[in-house]
């Protein structure tokens, strides 16, 4: 019952608006210490995060990385205790309910419901809490099903997204609505990310389950442990744009430090960095020394040929950024599975 008190009245409170600065926010704190809190932490962008700012040290800012043991972020009373315990003034939030195709098309309510009451509390106790900056995670998936190329991030709202997916897309689509919304009525600094294809360490390398390149990495160690053919599903010439995870989590602080706008920011490799799956697999092969037979099989879908996203936002900011080759990416990524195989995600 006082629980419920607690919240209703938290709820309610409109004495209680973000205390966004920009000097806090740029980490000119005034000796006043900076925390920021990850949720979501321990996944493949949490821990690129956590590796990237062990070695770029910010004097006066701490780290706090969330895992699903520190507490449902569906339940306001667990959100709640989170944010009394660890007092952030900076949150990035990576946490969702997520899941593949087939679960996405068979559970719509659950995607929609659950990503909504963890979105819903991790705002709301950002401006309760006064946190001067909100960094939340979008995707390309929930931009408009029927659209042209290279969507940007104006073309968010412009239409349906794929009707497999679209109670998780609309759920995520809602944070940047809400982004603005607390910005005009609150001031708040709430702002979100939208990246491409992510790959790199710490991924989940299921077969099955994985993103392309992790799923290609374990399916051609296996070929290449058993002596069979390395085998990838379709004609392998579809296009995407890979970030590397490190070079994510560089540019997702940099955006936490240093990016103050609302409307959302594409991280993403340039549209000349786009890739056919052939040359992914073929780079995978290399960097595994996989001496053995390759084959596409032409029956299985291709999917959609090309998702394109444009950069140009981020250009303008960051001209010289030079992100990691796809090469050097799936090397390292390669590496990493060989040396972390028995306690990778598989």
């Amino acid at each position: 019952r006082q629980a419920h008190k607690k919240t209703s009245s938290l709820s309610l409170s409109r004495e209680s608006p973000c205390a966004f600065t920009a000097k806090m926010t740029t980490g000119e704190s005034n000796g006043a210490p900076i925390v920021v809190m990850v949720t979501g932490g321990s996944g493949l962008v949490g821990s690129a995060i956590r590796k990237y700012v062990a070695e770029d040290k910010k004097e006066g800012e701490s780290w706090v990385f969330l895992s699903s043991k520190d507490g449902d972020l569906r339940k306001r009373e667990d959100t709640e205790q989170i944010f009394e315990k660890h007092k952030p003034t900076h949150v990035i939030h990576l946490a969702a309910k997520v899941g593949g195709l087939f679960a996405n098309m068979a559970q719509k309510v659950e995607f929609f419901r659950e990503n909504i009451l963890i979105n819903d509390n991790i705002m709301e106790c950002c401006r309760i809490y006064k946190v001067a900056k909100l960094v939340s995670f979008l995707s390309t998936c929930i931009f408009p099903d029927k659209t042209t190329y290279p969507i940007d991030e104006t073309m968010l709202h412009n239409g349906p997204p794929h009707s497999s997916n679209e109670g998780y897309a609309y759920a995520k689509r809602l944070i940047d609505t809400m982004n603005r919304a607390y910005a005009e009525e609150y001031k708040c600094n709430f702002t979100s990310i939208i990246p491409t294809n992510i790959y790199g360490p710490d991924d989940n390398f299921s077969i099955e389950k994985g993103h392309v390149i992790p799923g290609l990495i374990h399916k051609c160690y296996l070929a290449k442990k058993n002596n069979t053919p390395f085998t990838i599903w379709g004609s392998g010439t579809p296009l995407r744009q890979f970030i590397y995870s490190r070079d994510l989590a560089e540019l997702t602080v940099w955006v936490m430090r240093e990016y103050h706008d609302p409307t959302p920011i594409t991280l993403s490799v340039d549209e000349e960095a786009e890739v056919p799956i052939k040359d992914v697999a073929l780079s995978i092969v290399k960097a595994m020394k996989f001496e053995g037979e390759v084959k596409f099989d032409t029956t299985k879908a291709d999917g959609q040929f090309k998702k394109t996203a444009a950069n140009h936002k981020l250009r303008k900011l960051k001209p010289d950024y030079d992100f990691t080759s796809i090469d050097e990416g799936i090397q390292k990524s390669v590496d990493w599975f060989l040396d972390n195989y028995e306690t990778a995600r598989k």
